[in-house]
């Protein structure tokens, strides 16, 4: 019983007390504010199919939340904060020395929405790490890392996070910002004596084939940079160059690709170019580098007899 009325001595203590009162405010209407945020998520995983159009939804709603409950506790705190001014003027400089490099980054972020460096499924390079941009958060952007052990422009599976405060450091190389398509080149070596004018039609008639769509679809993004960039009016269509060496005859296939599927137009490219090559009958070959190994020449070697006994006499 005397423990009873201690708590509802220390519980009528609370409601008497303004600020403990507004802290319990506080409390309540942030754990409010925190389920209206995972039912809205929730919402927008069952309605919205398609999932480049839920990641931005859900950021912008907690970016409204944010506002939200900031707006909430300074009108809860409104009296309080005339006293407080000076001791968070006092403590402005130490806290921005010890936290120079989180504000940096949060500096980093408004520079990244604001200034379009990069968005969430853009393929970029930072600081030496390529990956696709997975996350972009108020202190770091998460990447899906590429490369690395692995070859070509696959996965390796490791999830990298950098600080947003890299965008002022170094630069920013995106692979798939307003001209999502990158140009790749291929080298394929022929035998010299083969039929140069054939290989060259051969292997200008593969790209074609297989990169048609392609072109077609970065020759509108191309006009599109065109207009909104000082840059020329660049060739999208796939191109044949040859160089003769000491070797062989040496062909550079030129084309352009969607950023993602560079390895697998490089692969389709070169199992069409080996298809001309084997419907030639000859008349193309692929050269590989040979070693020849020139022969010794031939050396006679004359042996004197031994001495007989008699050249021995003194």
């Amino acid at each position: 019983m005397e423990y009873l009325k201690n708590m509802k001595h220390v519980l009528f203590g609370w409601l008497n007390d303004p600020t403990a009162v507004k802290v319990m405010v506080m409390v309540v209407g942030l754990l409010i504010l925190n389920r209206l945020m995972h039912f809205v998520h929730r919402q927008l995983d069952l309605r919205m199919r398609n999932p480049e159009s839920v990641y931005p939804m859900k950021k912008l709603t907690m970016v409204f939340a944010y506002v939200v409950a900031f707006i909430f506790i300074t009108g809860i705190f409104r009296d309080k904060l005339g006293g407080l001014t000076l001791a968070f003027g006092v403590a402005g400089a130490g806290i921005a020395f010890a936290l120079q490099e989180v504000i940096a980054s949060i500096a980093g972020w408004v520079a990244i929405m604001m200034g379009n460096f990069y968005r969430v499924g853009d393929r970029v390079l930072l600081g030496g790490i390529k990956g696709d941009v997975i996350d972009i958060g108020v202190l770091r952007t998460t990447l899906m890392e590429l490369g690395d052990w692995v070859r070509g422009d696959g996965y390796n599976g490791r999830i990298v996070r950098v600080a947003n405060s890299f965008v002022f450091k170094e630069p920013v190389y995106n692979y798939s910002g307003d001209f999502p398509f990158l140009w790749d080149e291929i080298i394929v070596p022929v035998k010299y004596g083969s039929d140069w004018k054939l290989a060259k039609r051969l292997f200008k008639e593969a790209a074609d084939e297989v990169m048609k769509e392609h072109t077609e679809v970065a020759r509108t993004a191309w006009e599109h940079m065109v207009k909104n960039y000082r840059i020329e009016n660049a060739s999208v269509e796939p191109k044949v160059w040859m160089t003769a060496n000491d070797n062989w005859i040496e062909f550079t296939v030129r084309y352009v690709v969607d950023f993602k599927e560079r390895r697998d137009a490089r692969d389709r490219i070169f199992t069409r170019i080996l298809e001309e090559v084997e419907g030639s009958r000859g008349a193309v070959g692929l050269a590989s580098a040979t070693f020849h190994l020139v022969e010794a020449p031939v050396f006679t070697v004359k042996l004197r007899d031994a001495p007989s006994d008699i050249d021995k006499r003194p």
